[in-house]
């Protein structure tokens, strides 16, 4: 695959004008360190945002949006009283459940991304989550794990990682892509899961 320092180059990458854009070119999420400058690495993932991701495909769901808004409150208020309960692992489960993938609406994927947040923030035994975790939700969890590494909030980024790196141990690399590759079922509305794996790789290479 091509190296990263490519992404130095912006007219290989930007779509040409009147050309279909960038449906058959995808950036391989195998691919080399990104350059230790910040600037240079910040610029490839802002191309990368801009340009070769802008062709996902979504679907929308046929489901009311302010009924899938009720059901994650509902969701959130059970997870405080499992927090409550010091059931974790429990509260974790159950914001991964019924998350609303196939929508479009920015307001349902950010408000089930702060339950989720908040259960998974309250993890403190990361080995004894996964041996209560089951393998169903090891693919959605990815998801979130990117989207909270594409946060840069510190906190979330250092418990992302250290889920990441069990999870991946647990899941292998299948796992990572098969979230890499999923632009259907999203926790984004613009989905940067590959960002963010960009970003994991930049962090780790540091």
């Amino acid at each position: 695959g091509k190296s990263l320092t490519a992404c130095s180059e912006p007219s290989s990458l930007a779509p040409q004008p009147g050309s279909v854009g960038d449906r058959g070119r995808r950036p391989s999420p195998l691919c080399e360190p990104p350059p230790r400058s910040n600037q240079k690495t910040q610029h490839c993932l802002a191309l990368l945002v801009a340009g070769e991701m802008s062709s996902a495909a979504y679907l929308d769901t046929d489901e009311n949006l302010e009924a899938l808004i009720s059901r994650i409150e509902q969701k959130s208020r059970k997870i405080e009283t499992l927090l409550k309960q010091s059931k974790p692992v429990e509260a974790l489960k159950t914001a991964l459940e019924g998350s609303p993938l196939k929508t479009r609406d920015e307001r349902c994927k950010s408000a089930n991304w702060i339950v989720v947040h908040r259960a998974m923030m309250a993890i403190r035994d990361i080995d004894g989550m996964f041996n209560s975790l089951d393998t169903e939700y090891y693919d959605i969890l990815m998801k979130y794990l990117y989207r909270g590494l594409s946060t840069g909030d510190r906190p979330t980024c250092d418990q992302c990682l250290k889920i990441h790196e069990k999870l991946t141990e647990r899941a292998g690399l299948g796992c990572i892509l098969r979230s890499l590759a999923d632009t259907v079922n999203t926790v984004f509305v613009v989905d940067k899961s590959i960002v963010a794996y960009l970003q994991l790789v930049w962090l780790v290479a540091s």
